[in-house]
């Protein structure tokens, strides 16, 4: 479609706390229409609050923009944003709100990409086309333990869009393992069933110091089983940073299609994000995406280590230990982690809902987690 089209029977509404129901006619009515309820005050614990809604008509989520008080981990991983597509009860999206805005581990970070981007650190937007053929709800719970105060927000979208017989429902999938398993690789999306397009994710990572001191924690590759794909997939990347398109490790940066807006070197902790826009990934009958936990040291680095504390390492993908006595071979060096890791994984599916379980609960959400300024 031409930026200059004029589709004939589309209209466009807009819902916030100005017009809850984004009707025709009914924005600004509070205080005679001078800016009588731009905001949500405050939010109790427990509390739901509607964003903005749809019954019996079709149309496409455009755009939503969020800002609130408390941009920390009670704000970041304590909102949880669920959205659900044509009446159906279980929702298809849902995430704490930070995480879902490529913001994982209660860190706003400044950053730009195609489809989010957070400009100053202290606001959220998502611009991913979400269609939606019999109506929807988008909704945010305060699921902290304090109150949150002034919540503001805007929904735009259309309605009575041509809506393609083929267009996939938008999903959001959120899950964290405090410390992964050895050998056992992180899922960034758990095996879905149904025809649909892997949009692409948002990752965090703290690497765990107590065990691997500063040692590189980012060897992992990313793997993608398609269609039926099982012991060995079809898509397969080189490395952790490689997947987000930078190289030979992984500072601070943010592109349109990739990039790693949170870099904490001092703390081993890191937000990035992937999204496959240029780049499809699809599948017809079922995906599963993982990435592995695994290091790779300086000799000089683990030779000292070694050496100072006794410590061993289990090799990827070899048999026995990392020792000293390993000098020819880099491979060799690469060892298995364990580590904390988060991932938000966006998709589009051809149905309204999946099978995802229930995001897990807050306080597992903020597990050893500090509050951390702005990056």
């Amino acid at each position: 479609m031409n930026l200059f089209d004029i589709p004939e029977n589309v209209e466009t509404r807009w819902a916030s706390c100005e017009n809850p129901h984004g009707l025709k006619g009914e924005g600004g009515k509070e205080r005679r229409g001078r800016k009588g309820s731009a905001y949500k005050r405050v939010m109790v614990p427990g509390e739901v609050l509607t964003l903005a809604h749809a019954e019996n008509t079709r149309g496409i989520i455009r755009r939503m923009w969020m800002t609130f008080r408390n941009k920390d981990k009670t704000g970041l991983l304590g909102f949880v944003i669920r959205m659900y597509w044509d009446g159906c009860e279980k929702p298809a999206v849902e995430a704490p709100l930070g995480d879902f805005f490529c913001q994982p581990w209660g860190v706003p970070a400044r950053f730009q990409n195609a489809w989010f981007d957070n400009s100053e650190g202290r606001s959220f937007v998502c611009r991913i086309p979400m269609p939606f053929r019999k109506g929807f709800k988008i909704t945010v719970t305060n699921e902290s333990d304090i109150d949150q105060p002034l919540f503001f927000y805007d929904v735009n979208l259309t309605v009575n869009d041509d809506i393609p017989k083929n267009a996939g429902y938008f999903h959001c999938h959120y899950r964290r393992e405090h410390r992964t398993t050895p050998k056992r690789d992180f899922e960034i999306l758990p095996k879905t069933l149904g025809e649909g397009r892997f949009l692409g994710c948002a990752l965090g990572a703290i690497a765990n110091q107590a065990e691997y001191a500063q040692m590189w924690w980012g060897e992992g590759e990313v793997k993608m089983y398609i269609d039926g794909d099982t012991d060995y997939p079809t898509l397969c990347g080189t490395g952790t940073e490689d997947y987000i398109a930078t190289a030979w490790g992984q500072g601070q940066f943010d592109c349109m299609w990739h990039g790693c807006p949170l870099a904490d070197h001092i703390n081993m902790k890191y937000g990035f994000y992937r999204l496959h826009g240029p780049d499809p990934v699809y599948f017809h009958k079922d995906i599963r995406v993982t990435i592995q936990q695994i290091g790779n040291p300086s000799r000089d680095f683990i030779d000292l280590y070694l050496r100072e504390t006794g410590k061993v390492f289990e090799r990827a993908g070899y048999d026995g230990d990392v020792t000293s006595a390993d000098t020819e071979d880099n491979f060799k060096y690469y060892f298995e982690r364990s580590d904390d890791w988060c991932a938000t994984a966006y998709y589009y599916l051809n149905s309204p809902v999946d099978d995802m379980p229930e995001i897990i609960p807050y306080e597992e959400r903020i597990y050893g987690l500090a509050n951390s300024k702005v990056l």
